[in-house]
């Protein structure tokens, strides 16, 4: 993956207000490319010279290139962890181009937004948005380990198809394998076990 490139598929990027599709190897590729220009600086018996120059100055523009396109493409993955923790409709085209280390991200974000949402909010606030368009995600006693309230939400990742089936906050649910989706938990106990869905559970703080 060479600088030129890079600065394509960046424009692209720039100019598209949606994620592009991009090489799976793409950031590994252009780590393999900056590696053989830090070799070939290195080499360079005069650091001082005009070839040495010439590659300090290839080595800065790939690696600002490589951090805009990183910069840019995480806002639109932060903007789909937004819609997905509010329960609204999730492009499943633009889940696909994401990298697995962007989906990562994209579902510790879910994740952290949901509890963020569970812990500040506690679902008690009239009219309040929630996750998966329940009408609580939890309360103040459900937090604390007190008195059971209205059922909790969960965030999965679906691991394959199911047909639309309505979850016990009434809505109609319509998944798809590889949907990162907030579910009642007492539906997502019953999908996970029949190995339908995967739990993220984010790790309990000691």
């Amino acid at each position: 993956m060479n600088l030129d490139e890079l600065r394509v598929i960046l424009l692209s990027e720039r100019e598209s207000g949606r994620l592009v599709q991009i090489p799976h190897d793409l950031f590994a590729s252009a780590r393999k490319s900056l590696e053989e220009l830090y070799s070939d600086l290195h080499a360079c018996s005069d650091p001082f010279s005009d070839e040495a120059q010439v590659l300090i100055q290839r080595i800065n523009a790939m690696r600002e290139t490589l951090l805009d396109l990183f910069h840019i493409r995480a806002e639109k993955i932060l903007s789909l962890a937004r819609t997905q923790e509010d329960g609204h409709y999730l492009d499943r085209d633009e889940m696909k181009r994401l990298l697995p280390e962007e989906r990562e991200m994209c579902e510790v974000v879910v994740q952290a937004l949901g509890q963020a949402r569970c812990r500040l909010i506690g679902g008690t606030a009239a009219g309040a948005p929630t996750p998966g368009g329940g009408e609580e995600i939890c309360t103040p006693a459900e937090e604390a380990g007190g008195v059971s309230g209205p059922a909790p939400f969960a965030v999965t990742r679906v691991l394959q198809d199911v047909e639309p089936f309505m979850g016990v906050d009434g809505r109609i649910y319509d998944l798809r394998r590889e949907d990162i989706v907030t579910l009642p938990e007492r539906n997502a106990d019953v999908l996970c076990e029949r190995n339908i869905l995967l739990n993220l559970k984010m790790p309990e703080k000691q």
